[in-house]
């Protein structure tokens, strides 16, 4: 029973979560709520891990939350049903689309989908910024209640927004950012304890 509902709930996440791993997130965060398979703190953790392994975060996030509920087993049966819907979806368009490529109402409706993965992703990151920054019962899912602000890393949230914005910093690469940001966390962890 676990595997079939494992599939039907990812295969549902697989079918939705249109625009990326990262539009996942607020359904992942629906499954932590209704199952006992993984908590939001857990999946807080696993965004990061996802985040800085190889490969795209929803099939890891799917990968990790299917070995949380069922071993290596659930674990192959999340990963292939997150993954089927796009598989079946892109096998269709590939051969409809070449007949409907010029259309408008093709156009439009691809249109219409941008901001509603736009929406997806900015809930994803308000989740995960409640549970980084805020102490938040998670209970309730994407409307959870505050009850406290983590001000150190509330701190850091706001340096990195600034930092981030600086013309002359724009030039460096990537990694420099995210070596400051380790050294600080690592820091910051160090004096809180």
């Amino acid at each position: 029973m676990i595997f079939l509902t494992l599939f039907l709930e990812f295969f549902k996440i697989g079918l939705f979560s249109v625009g990326g791993g990262l539009a996942t997130i607020p359904f992942l965060m629906e499954l932590a709520g209704k199952y006992d398979w993984l908590t939001h703190e857990m999946l807080t953790d696993m965004i990061a891990v996802s985040e800085a392994t190889p490969g795209p975060i929803g099939i890891n996030l799917a990968t990790y939350s299917g070995f949380a509920a069922a071993g290596v087993p659930g674990a192959l049966v999340a990963s292939f049903s997150i993954v089927l819907p796009s598989f079946i979806t892109i096998s269709i368009i590939a051969k409809v689309l070449q007949k409907f490529r010029q259309n408008p109402l093709v156009d439009s409706v691809f249109s219409g989908i941008r901001p509603v993965v736009t929406g997806l992703i900015a809930a994803a990151g308000m989740s995960v910024l409640k549970v980084s920054i805020f102490s938040a019962d998670m209970r309730s899912g994407l409307g959870a209640t505050i009850t406290s602000v983590d001000i150190p890393m509330l701190v850091l949230f706001i340096l990195i927004l600034v930092v981030s914005n600086i013309k002359q910093l724009k030039k460096l690469h990537p990694i420099v950012f995210i070596s400051i940001g380790a050294a600080a966390g690592i820091g910051i962890n160090y004096l809180l304890r």
